[in-house]
């Protein structure tokens, strides 16, 4: 039985089960990203305010480091790039794969937002922008977020 593979900080070898070769990732039976998607996937549909509406509404504090009538964008609090940062709209889209017709505007000010701050945080040579939609695409939170990470070089396929 092969197990699924995820980045850990503390690195050891172990051999692919299929080919005999070695590689330098560790071992563990689920990734953070991908128990996290199923822990959210659960609560999915809850009244329940998300940890985003805290942010809006500035009852958790944050790294906000840019913020309109429609927006903002937060630093983020587990980076997964030298810069790592959020851009949410303010109202509640809890996915990409829900938005309407009438939020194609919004939607399109959130990647202007997103190229702004990028440029704002001196990402001239590229960065990577994301968005997570539904268990399977590791979406952690239900509220629409649009991830941009950059400082580093990209690897591809992302995982």
């Amino acid at each position: 039985m092969l197990k699924t593979l995820c980045w850990r900080k503390n690195f050891r070898s172990f051999r692919c089960m299929r080919n005999n070769e070695r590689h330098h990732r560790p071992l563990c039976t689920k990734s953070d990203e991908v128990r996290l998607a199923e822990e959210a996937s659960k609560k999915y549909g809850s009244p329940a305010p998300t940890i985003f509406s805290k942010v809006i509404d500035k009852s958790i504090p944050a790294d906000i480091i840019y913020e309109d009538e429609k927006c903002l964008a937060f630093r983020d609090i587990s980076p997964q790039a030298p810069v790592h940062f959020l851009v949410i709209p303010r109202i509640p889209i809890p996915r990409i794969s829900e938005a309407k017709d009438d939020d194609a505007e919004l939607l399109g000010h959130l990647l202007v937002v997103a190229k702004n701050v990028a440029k704002q945080e001196s990402l001239t040579e590229g960065y990577r922008v994301v968005i997570n939609d539904g268990k399977h695409g590791a979406q952690s939170v239900y509220h629409l977020h649009i991830h941009v990470l950059g400082g580093r070089q990209m690897k591809w396929p992302p995982g």
